[in-house]
């Protein structure tokens, strides 16, 4: 299991990313120490992003953040409300999926839990 992503972004993005990461189910958590001064952190079930502040952002062409999640349908709902382009992808796995970008300019992938194997 993955504990944790960090995500990098310029400081002025943050109150939209965090924003866009509570739409998806993730909630923000205090991050400890020192650490509250260069980052914000939001979790969902084990899962934590740490979304630490760049000067100069590194944000991966191909690379980006998978997320199963088991109220998919409504996520969608949520996204689409809030006016972010989230466009329908191939079925991989045998469960529909989604690819959008955050505020900040990551690719977020979100799946549907995949059927039971067998």
């Amino acid at each position: 299991m993955i504990h944790h992503v960090s995500l990098e972004l310029d400081e002025h993005d943050i109150a939209a990313e965090v924003a866009f990461w509570e739409l998806l189910g993730f909630k923000e958590m205090a991050p400890p120490g020192a650490l509250a001064e260069r980052a914000r952190w939001v979790q969902r079930g084990d899962v934590q992003l740490h979304l630490m502040y760049a000067h100069s952002p590194s944000i991966p062409r191909a690379g980006h953040v998978a997320v199963i999640l088991e109220d998919y349908d409504a996520v969608l709902v949520r996204l689409r409300s809030a006016r972010h382009d989230a466009a329908p992808r191939a079925e991989h796995f045998g469960s529909p999926r989604t690819q959008v970008r955050s505020p900040a300019g990551h690719l977020v992938e979100l799946m549907a839990p995949p059927p039971p194997a067998g």
